[in-house]
């Protein structure tokens, strides 16, 4: 029996087959998972390729995270393919390249904003959308990089990923009476198609390995997507508002 044996899962952030999220969806449907993915607009078409390279091809629902109708949808579009849900993965999030690599002091705000919605706010939105079809039980689960630190280019996408984390304390606060958690995983970095447009993304990713007591490898997603299936089982039904790291012991070391 699976990890995830019977477990309905909603995975989002489905973009190629070497994103974290890809590997979240593969794991959990090896582990006994049935998984329905979301893909925002033009992007529909193309998850819905990659998603015909897992175990088991996945349906993709269309889902903007800045959009009020697809957020008042979601309920429904889950629902044609699955009865309810046991898990979320949120693996959302942007910036525009003005307001990082070196930009933070010159950042806009009309920028900035679009990286704290989509890249924070949405947590909550999705959670909310999702929250009809929540059974007690269930876990949200979302992907951060450690918000304590201001690392080298991250700038705006950095306090974001802040606020990020803070609303998953608040959404934990909020959903816990109705027997949902929700948990972060902290990555160390991982080369995903995401990550490699952030401008100076080496210089994040420069001496990880080196400084990891495991050693680090960022080529490689596996190890954060266990994390992310271990936290939607029910191995963990006591925890929530946490953030787990899986970045090789870095975030423990001294500089």
């Amino acid at each position: 029996m699976g990890l995830l044996e019977g477990k309905k899962l909603l995975v989002t952030g489905v973009l190629v087959d070497t994103s974290i999220a890809f590997h979240v969806a593969r794991l959990a449907q090896q582990e006994g998972a049935e998984v329905v993915l979301t893909a925002p607009g033009r992007q529909t078409r193309l998850t819905s390729v990659v998603a015909r390279r897992l175990p088991t091809p996945a349906p993709v629902v269309e889902l903007d995270v800045t959009s009020a109708d697809d957020l008042t949808a979601l309920a429904e579009r889950v629902g044609e393919h699955v009865d309810h849900l046991d898990g979320v993965v949120h693996s959302i999030g942007f910036a525009p390249q003005s307001v990082m690599g070196g930009n933070f002091l010159s950042g806009q705000w009309e920028d900035v904003a679009t990286a704290v919605h989509i890249s924070a706010y949405s947590l909550k939105a999705l959670a909310v959308a999702a929250q009809p079809l929540l059974a007690p039980g269930s876990s949200v689960v979302g992907l951060t990089f450690d918000a304590r630190y201001a690392w080298p280019v991250y700038d705006w996408m950095g306090v974001a990923k802040a606020a990020f984390e803070s609303t998953a304390r608040y959404l934990a606060r909020d959903l816990g009476p109705q027997g949902v958690r929700v948990n972060l995983v902290a990555a160390g970095p991982v080369r995903t198609t995401a990550a490699t447009h952030i401008p100076g993304f080496e210089q994040m990713e420069g001496g990880w390995s080196e400084r990891a007591p495991l050693g680090w490898d960022s080529a490689d997603p596996e190890p954060t997507a266990r994390a992310v299936c271990a936290l939607l089982s029910d191995w963990f039904p006591a925890t929530t508002a946490e953030v787990v790291h899986v970045d090789g012991g870095v975030h423990a070391m001294g500089q």
